[in-house]
Parts: C-alpha cells; sequence; structure tokens
C-alpha cells in the first residue's frame, strides 16, 4: 500500500470525523516442519489489511478490512461505530515523520532451511538414534505504515528467521522433551548453539534425581525466568492493569521493593522486535521500570496513558489489524557478576528450572507463580546429579527478590521480546511428589 492510498483513507475521513489514523500492516510468514524425524510441512501464509481509527463527534470509532479495494465502505464502518464507541478522552500521534530504512537482507531459501533441518536431525541421532527430533523454521517478512491526520507517517519493516530443535526421548513410561530456540534479525539463528542446547539438556537428564518438598536454592534459566518470573513484571508493569487498579505496584513508584541487584528496562533500539516507533505513530524510548530495586514507572499507550493522565511511552502495540493495547518491545534485565556455571557450583542442594508446563497457576495480578516442572535438575554439592519429575516451584516476587543470591553475566535473547540472565534465589519454596 502506498503513502498515497493512506493519504486517500485520511481524505475520506477527513469530512466526517474530527480526526483518523490509519494502520497498514502486510505480513508474510513461511513455515517449514519436521515432525517425527520427518519433513511434514512447507506452506506460506499472507495477511495484508488496514485499520482505521477515527475520533467523530467526540466519540471513538474503529474498523478493519483485509479488502483494500473499497475504502469508503472502511471509513463508513468505522464512523457507524463511533456512534457507540467511547469517549475519545485522548489524541492520536501528531507531527512524527520516521520511515526506518528496509533491511536489504535475503533470507535462506526454504530448500537450504530444510537442510539444516535434515542435518540437525542427523546429529541429535548421533547423540541417541531414539530421539524423535522435530524441528521448525519460520521466515517472517513484515511491514507497517502509520498515518494520522495530524501530521504522522512513518514506516518500519524487518526480516527475522526463526528456529526451535525439540525431542522427544521415551523410555516405558517416561517422555522426555526437551527443546531450544534461537531468533535473528535480518540473518540467521546461530543453528549449533541450537543444537547442543539441546543436546546439554538431555545429557543433564540421562540420571534420574529425586528432591524432598522444602525450601532450597532454585535457579532459572533465562528461557524459565522468562516464562515465570519476569513474565510477572511485564504483566504489573502495564499502564492498563495500574489504572486498572490491579497492579501490586500502582501507588509504589519512588519505592524500593526489591534487592538493589534488580535493574529492569526497555531499550526498544536494540534485538529482533527493535522499533522506533509503537503502532500508533508514537516514537518508542530506552526507559527504566525498575532502577536498582526502585520502582520507577510503567508502560503505555495513548489510551491508558490519557486516562492515567500522562503521556504515552511509545507503547502501543496490536495483534494483527486490532486496536493498539499496551506491550514492550523488549524486557531487558541488567546482568550480574557471576557465571552461570559458578552459580550452580555454589549450590550445596537445590534445583535448576530450565522448562516450565504452561503458564503454571500463577495469580499475576498479585505477583506469585506456581509452576509445575517440564525440564529441571537436582544439583549436589555443585554438580548437576540428574533429571527431578513430578516437582514444582512457587512463590511471590516480592518475597523471591528478598532472598536473590544473584543474577548471571550473560545475558541471552528469548523469543526476541526478553532479554535475560540467568537468577538464582537461596532459598524458594519447592513442593516434590515422590
Amino acid at each position: 500500500m502506498s503513502e498515497q492510498t493512506l493519504e486517500k483513507i485520511l481524505k475520506l475521513a477527513a469530512d466526517r470525523t474530527e480526526a483518523a489514523e490509519v494502520y497498514y500492516l502486510s505480513s508474510q510468514d513461511t513455515p517449514i516442519e519436521f515432525e517425527n524425524n520427518r519433513l511434514k510441512s512447507l506452506q506460506t501464509k499472507a495477511i495484508q489489511g488496514v485499520a482505521l481509527r477515527v475520533i467523530s463527534q467526540g466519540r471513538l470509532g474503529f474498523a478493519s478490512s483485509t479488502d483494500l479495494t473499497r475504502l469508503d465502505d472502511l471509513v463508513d464502518a468505522a464512523v457507524q461505530t463511533s456512534g457507540s464507541g467511547d469517549p475519545a478522552e485522548f489524541e492520536f500521534a501528531s507531527g512524527v515523520q520516521l520511515r526506518s530504512p528496509e533491511s536489504t537482507y535475503t533470507p535462506p531459501t526454504t530448500q537450504e532451511l530444510v537442510e539444516v533441518g535434515s542435518s540437525l536431525i542427523d546429529r541429535v541421532h548421533e547423540y541417541n538414534p531414539d530421539i524423535l527430533v522435530d524441528v521448525g523454521f519460520h521466515v517472517r517478512t513484515g511491514q507497517v505504515k502509520i498515518a494520522t491526520s495530524q501530521d504522522v507517517y512513518g514506516e518500519r519493516s524487518s526480516k527475522i528467521v526463526s528456529g526451535t530443535l525439540s525431542g522427544n526421548l521415551v523410555r516405558g513410561e517416561d517422555f522426555l522433551q526437551a527443546y531450544s530456540y534461537d531468533v535473528a534479525r535480518d540473518g540467521i539463528p546461530d543453528w549449533e548453539r541450537l543444537l547442543q542446547d539441546l543436546l546439554q539438556k538431555y545429557r543433564w537428564a540421562e540420571q534420574t534425581a529425586t528432591i524432598t518438598s522444602g525450601s532450597f536454592p532454585v535457579l532459572f534459566t533465562p528461557r524459565a525466568a522468562a516464562g515465570t518470573i519476569f513474565r510477572l513484571f511485564d504483566t504489573v508493569l502495564s499502564g492498563q492493569v495500574v489504572v486498572q487498579k490491579a497492579s501490586p505496584l500502582a501507588d509504589k513508584v519512588g519505592e524500593t521493593l526489591f534487592d538493589d541487584r534488580l535493574t529492569l528496562f526497555e531499550d526498544p533500539t536494540i534485538g529482533p522486535s527493535a522499533c522506533a516507533l509503537d503502532d500508533e505513530g508514537t516514537p518508542t524510548s530506552r526507559k527504566v521500570l525498575i532502577d536498582r530495586g526502585t520502582v520507577k514507572g510503567f508502560y503505555w499507550d495513548r489510551r491508558w496513558a490519557a486516562r492515567a493522565g500522562c503521556e504515552s511511552t511509545g507503547n502501543g502495540f496490536r495483534g494483527g489489524l486490532s486496536r493498539p493495547s499496551p506491550d514492550l518491545v523488549n524486557l531487558c534485565v541488567s546482568p550480574g557478576q557471576t557465571s552461570t556455571a559458578d552459580l550452580i557450583a555454589s549450590i550445596d542442594e537445590g534445583l535448576i528450572v530450565d522448562q516450565v508446563l504452561g503458564a503454571g497457576q500463577s495469580n499475576q495480578l498479585a505477583g506469585e507463580f506456581s509452576v509445575n516442572l517440564d525440564l529441571g535438575y537436582k544439583v549436589e554439592k555443585g554438580q548437576i546429579v540428574g533429571r527431578v519429575k513430578n516437582t514444582m516451584v512457587a512463590g511471590s516476587i516480592f518475597e523471591a527478590f528478598k532472598h536473590l543470591a544473584d543474577l548471571g553475566d550473560k545475558p541471552e535473547w528469548i523469543g526476541g521480546g526478553a532479554y535475560l540472565p540467568s537468577i538464582m534465589f537461596s532459598q524458594l519454596g519447592v513442593a516434590a511428589r515422590q
């Protein structure tokens, strides 16, 4: 869709509305999947469409369409929905012109990725031919354009390649499933790291071990930390959750609630999801949300910021052609000084949490987590002695950080949306079923 077409939609809306914002999305995803050692599917999925928000007679209207030939109908629908829409409490972005340079990167071909997948399966089978291996690749290209009647025009694009390598080893009644994942923008993931991560998990799980219920040192790998501990921060630092009075941090700005080694921030200039403006045309910026244990602020889109009487932080993002809501580009945590290997070596008896089942029975809004281990290991006298089963870890971010042992010294990208080190607590509740 050209810049002129966006201008045309704004012109069509101009006579019937006080303000308009048009958002165009074009994306293509080519998944390549191997299941149980065999190539299963290759099928490209594409979406293209436009979403329009208007303010008409002081109320918000919204419509979206994947038919770009019927622009009049799109404007009609948006204006009609404004009749029963919410009062417009905020203004659309104004006075921003941002065009990110388009990537010249050429992603690998389907055939190249099929060959990588076959090679990864062969190398897993060199370790153990009984492992049923799944490999998944995604080559995603996307383009976003946004314009408002208040002199905004922005565009950005991305080319992202991701890879997942997982294995399932069945031994009688025992199922051992392990996986590794990597993502790269304008490049390819580190296939060798993907393989070595998976093989390491299987080596550590060759023996089984038991742990009693009680309170123990627990180390979370970066991936496990993203899915349990830091997912909670993502929730309770959202401006929407704050305005809804559901965040335990709502009135705690300026208070030191966590260990002073915890600094949590967003940096939209780095990583696979990096972007210069959000899906409302607001420029993004680096922001520190928790600084050395002290709550500094929250992240906002335009709507929820207006409700709180503050400014958008450039965190209005959409799923597809939906309305925007507060979301982070990435969640980053400042690393510590200690290597993960040294953290493990310091444990006399404890656990490593590597993979968790689902999101657990967490009460996210209270900062609580309770997760069953999908893959975890017992540590004795600084050595990993085997895999634990039927084990659960529970706590709250407020209690856990009173017992922070340390953060690892090397952050990792998790799914493109988090950049985290490993994290270890000196004591956390462990429940084990023998």
